[in-house]
């Protein structure tokens, strides 16, 4: 299939296939005027993640900006202070961070940690009034995901969850195919999410930093279920946690982890999610039909096939990135419903929650 630019994407989903799944730009010529024509966005955390996805794709926005940072680290501040000149007064660390608060250049802060430094930050964030968009997975237990929820309620900010798939045309074709029954009703799905991590002291091996794959491409898989089967889950049936390297996954911190969920009306879920192995597919069985879904939350493009015809809007890293994040900067300045709210996070930590449980106690728990 030919390369086709960004531009030309949007183009496309809006005119050729009749899905609403990039309405926010479509909203944006009839909208009022907002107050900022972008909104600044802080970056806490510069790992990864926001060094080679986030700062890239901020540079890609139309609706926000890469406005500050946040970071321990003296050498990364001065780096990055030169790559995308930000001023010095939008430089904080993590001790001085809550003056972010008299910044009117930042709107939102993006939290960028390990899992179990979510609740701190995002309450922080919405102590100091700016909007909080979070990393998955949302944080470690339930009760933390609803302290960050509840902070940003009383300080009237919005809270959004950094599920890029949700966001992305190829998740919401098959949503479509699904939600409007075109393949009949859906009867089962199946999800597996995993790479090979080859990193042996990460957060993702430290349990007390949220580590464990369950809470990392575990969320992934739990997110393919759900959107697969357009339901939310009753209960998990079975579940396991295991390591395939017990040297670097102890105590019985989850290496890979099986469960079998249960939806209404019978319907059954299969969900995998790996740190030792590569799989990355969504499987949903249909009355007329299978969804097939290879990737289904790769960053270069998620792609498919059913008997409808196949699913492949294509871009390039990191229009997920952008898109998402211009999707939420969107919906904040015309005082929408973001599209993935801290809810959306808590009943995925739900689940994970029952999971861990049902693996340890071998027995079927009801979410």
């Amino acid at each position: 299939m030919k390369k086709i630019n960004r531009r030309d994407t949007l183009k496309t989903l809006t005119l050729g296939t009749g899905l609403s799944i990039l309405s926010p730009f479509a909203l944006i010529a009839c909208n009022k005027k907002t107050e900022k024509e972008k909104l600044g966005v802080a970056l806490v955390g510069l790992g990864y993640y926001s060094t080679d996805l986030l700062a890239p794709a901020l540079e890609q926005t139309k609706h926000c900006y890469l406005a500050g940072i946040v970071t321990g680290t003296p050498a990364k501040a001065e780096a990055w202070k030169k790559k995308y000149n930000i001023p010095d007064k939008n430089i904080y660390n993590y001790e001085n961070f809550d003056t972010i608060k008299d910044n009117p250049d930042i709107d939102v802060v993006y939290v960028v940690l390990p899992p179990s430094m979510h609740m701190e930050y995002t309450i922080r964030a919405a102590n100091a009034g700016k909007h909080v968009w979070c990393e998955k997975p949302m944080a470690v237990t339930v009760e933390e995901c609803q302290a960050m929820i509840d902070a940003c309620n009383a300080n009237n900010v919005t809270l959004s969850i950094g599920y890029r798939c949700q966001h992305e045309p190829n998740t919401q074709a098959f949503q479509d195919i699904v939600k409007n029954e075109k393949l009949g009703k859906v009867l089962g799905v199946d999800c597996a999410a995993g790479y090979r991590e080859n990193r042996t002291d990460h957060w993702k091996q430290k349990r007390e930093m949220g580590g464990g794959v369950i809470y990392d491409m575990g969320v992934y898989s739990i997110q393919g279920a759900r959107l697969g089967a357009n339901m939310e889950p009753i209960a998990v049936v079975s579940a396991k946690v295991y390591a395939e390297r017990p040297e670097i996954y102890k105590d019985g911190l989850g290496e890979v982890v099986e469960a079998v969920l249960e939806f209404p009306d019978g319907v059954i879920g299969h969900i995998k999610t790996s740190f030792y192995e590569n799989i990355n597919y969504l499987n949903i069985s249909c009355e007329e039909g299978m969804i097939e879904m290879a990737p289904f939350q790769a960053y270069a493009g998620n792609k498919g096939k059913s008997p409808l015809g196949e699913i492949n809007f294509p871009y390039e890293v990191p229009w997920q990135q952008a898109n998402q994040m211009d999707m939420d900067a969107l919906a904040i300045m015309n005082k929408q419903p973001l599209l993935v709210p801290g809810e959306e996070g808590l009943r995925d930590i739900r689940i994970v929650e029952a999971i861990l449980e049902s693996a340890e106690t071998g027995n079927r728990v009801l979410i």
